[in-house]
């Protein structure tokens, strides 16, 4: 029964739960980020092809 107590496995795997859970928020947000970027910098390049036509 003492062994049960002490056993902390379970609690390594929710570390590394955790872990994992705050890399894909930092990629999700890193990615909503890129995204915006990358629209506006299309939007600007095809304003310039259009007024140049």
């Amino acid at each position: 029964m003492l062994a049960f107590f002490k056993d902390e496995s379970g609690a390594t795997a929710i570390e590394y739960g955790l872990i994992a859970a705050l890399i894909a928020v930092a990629i999700i947000g890193a990615a909503t980020t890129l995204g915006s970027e990358t629209s506006t910098a299309f939007n600007t390049v095809s304003d310039a092809i259009d007024g140049a036509t």
